[in-house]
Order: structure tokens, then sequence, then C-alpha cells
């Protein structure tokens, strides 16, 4: 559905759209009432430059199409409204087929479009970073400055059929990946589903072998790992600090591996990966990346599961069956980001033993600040 001013008024005229994706169902229906009780509120604040559509989700995926219907038709920005998960389709929609999407009728590299966020989701993670997540407002007054700020974006590509998927918080896998895969079963009862999930994600779970290979240099076996988190920011499964030297302006990633833990490591250690100081406990490994290959060596014939867990900003991909690559690319902040031609680059990359590695670098791009004037 979207809803935008008549065409035909002369206030419109000249103006390009501020575009709202917003998942109605978000924090389990919240966020639907909550975005038709401040619409009026963005609409008197940007109405004045800008037309202000709306468009709901109908289901999974939806918003990235949504997304990218919205950069063909020129909009000047495209705000996520809703969690992590909202996020990272709407971040997936400024890509097709690997590449940055742009207008019909751009002519430069990159889209003209910024990409911004009103965080009203489960957890909010992504928002944590720049304090966005405890007040609506404050994310709002500074989606209205249009404030610049520089931040990177990951890719990963995963499976036999090598899917792409591109993610702006944390890349993760083993009993992370799996904790978040239960936990998406009982988003109905808060921030509390994560403890539920890492709970669940216990049951059956051991600890693997893996090969181990960091910035294309040699491989190393990693034996005992219970969990690989990859960060392009800091926080995941509801404000968890579990990669807390991650950067997302930084141009690179912070990788924590995690070995030979037990369910009641993590219960007695628990309060560590909030306040993030889990990095300084033994058997935790933590190190700035720009690349980082991970293959498995167990067999997991005797399994329920097909192979290691994979998700990117709490979303689950599927399974280490092949391989998964990081990249960074973009920019973010407070929340409007406004792509332009990518430079720099860094990068992540997860593979199945059985199958050939895929590669990627990682790029970086201009992104906008939640206040500054828009392109």
């Amino acid at each position: 559905m979207e809803v935008t001013a008549p065409s035909s008024s002369p206030d419109t005229l000249g103006k390009r759209d501020y575009v709202f994706i917003v998942n109605p169902n978000g924090a389990n229906g919240r966020t639907g009432e909550l975005w038709r009780k401040l619409r009026p509120q963005l609409t008197a604040r940007l109405g004045k430059d800008w037309n202000v559509s709306e468009k709901f989700t109908s289901g999974p995926q939806n918003a990235t199409q949504l997304t990218r219907e919205a950069i063909h038709d020129g909009a000047a920005a495209v705000v996520a409204v809703g969690g992590d998960g909202t996020l990272h389709e709407v971040v997936n929609g400024f890509f097709d087929n690997g590449e940055l999407i742009k207008s019909e009728d751009s002519e430069s590299i990159g889209p003209k479009t910024a990409l911004g966020l009103l965080p009203m989701g489960t957890g909010s993670d992504f928002a944590r970073v720049f304090d966005l997540n405890k007040d609506i407002n404050k994310a709002i007054d500074r989606l209205c400055r249009g404030e610049k700020k520089k931040i990177d974006v990951g890719r990963v590509i995963y499976g036999k059929e090598r899917k792409e998927k591109f993610f702006i918080n944390v890349a993760d896998l083993h009993l992370s990946a799996k904790a978040g895969f239960f936990a998406g079963m009982h988003k109905q009862i808060g921030n509390l589903c994560y403890v539920i999930g890492a709970l669940r994600g216990f049951q059956g779970h051991r600890n693997r072998d893996f090969k181990i290979r960091v910035d294309g240099g040699e491989w190393e076996t990693w034996s005992n790992v219970t969990a690989i988190c990859v960060g392009n920011s800091k926080y995941f499964g509801g404000g968890m600090k579990i990669t807390p030297s991650a950067d997302p302006s930084s141009g690179d990633l912070e990788a924590v591996i995690i070995r030979d833990h037990r369910w009641y490591n993590f219960l007695v250690k628990l309060h560590t990966l909030y306040l993030g100081s889990h990095v300084r406990q033994k058997n935790v490994f933590s190190m700035k990346v720009r690349s980082i290959d991970v293959a498995e060596l167990d067999n997991f014939s005797n399994d329920k599961y097909p192979g290691t867990f994979i998700q990117a900003d709490g979303e689950h991909l599927g399974f280490l069956d092949a391989s998964i690559t990081s990249k960074e690319f973009h920019d973010l902040s407070n929340i409007i980001m406004a792509y332009e031609e990518c430079a720099r680059s860094s990068c992540l990359t997860v593979s199945g033993y059985r199958h050939s590695f895929c590669h990627a670098t990682a790029l970086q791009a201009p992104v906008l600040d939640p206040g500054a004037s828009l392109p």
C-alpha cells in the first residue's frame, strides 16, 4: 500500500519522495500502531521539502522489493520503519545481482537515494550504536535534519547456489546463529526471546572444528569452536555487545571467536556479553580483520541439521554447506544513508569445506546522517 500526496498538487511539483517502508506486524503489531501516530508529525516536518510516502510490507522479503521500486522511481530516501529484520531487508533492496542499483534516470554509478531508519522493532540492535533505540523522537529529529555519516555494509554469499545477502550489523555462525534461529520463533515475548533462543540452541549443540584464514593468510585449524561472530557494528541478540570494538565506519570488521563453551559457561558469564567484557575471558578471541574465511571440518551426517547455522542481522540464511562472504559497502548514521560510488575494501568469507570458496572485497561509501540536506 502506498499513500502519497496527489501528483497534481502544485505543492508536490519538483519534490522527491521520502518513502517509509513499514512493517506493520513488527513488535507484535506495535510498530504499525506507533507509525500511525507518528505519520502526521513526519508529514508536517518533512512535507515542505519532500513528498511523504508510506508502503506497508505484506510478508518476508517484501521490503526488499519495495525498496528497489522506490529507488528506481528516484526516491530521495527510503526509511526502514521497524526492527533489525526490516532494516536488513531494506538494505538488501539497495542492491541487485551484487551491485548497487540506481534510479532509471540516474547517470551516476550509485543511486541518489538515501537510506534511513526509524527503529521500532524487538531488538533494534543497530540503532543502539547511535543511541536511537530508546527515544523515537530523537531518531525522528535526526531523520528530519538529514545529517551525513559514513558506514560500512557487509555482503554474505552462502549455499551451493551462492545466494547473496548484505548485512549492516553482525554476521555469525554456529551456536549464536542457531540461537537466533530459535529466537525468531518467540519474538512475541520481546527481548526474552533471545535468552530462550540460546537455551534451545544448546539442545543438541556440540562444538566443532573449523579451518580459518584471516586476511588471505595461512589456513589454521581451530578446535572446539562454539560460535564465530563478525561485526560491522557492536550489538546483537537484544543488546548483547558481542563485537564491542566494531565500528561501522572504520573500514574493517571485528571477528570474535568463542571456543570450548558449554551452556553453564554462558549462564555464569551472560552479563559479560551485555557489557562487552566477554572478549577478556578465557577461550574468547577477538581480532580486527579485513577478511576471514571459515571452512567446516566436521561430519554432519548424524546431525539433525545439515550443517553450521548462518545468520546475518539476526535473520536466518541457511547452513554452511558452501560459502558465505562478507563485504563492506556503505554508510549509515543515525539513520539516513546516501549511497554513492564505493571505494575501499574489506571482507569476510566463510565457506563450506566441500565447495570452492567465494572471495569478496569490502567496499565503503558515503552515507547520510539523519540531519543535513539530502541529495
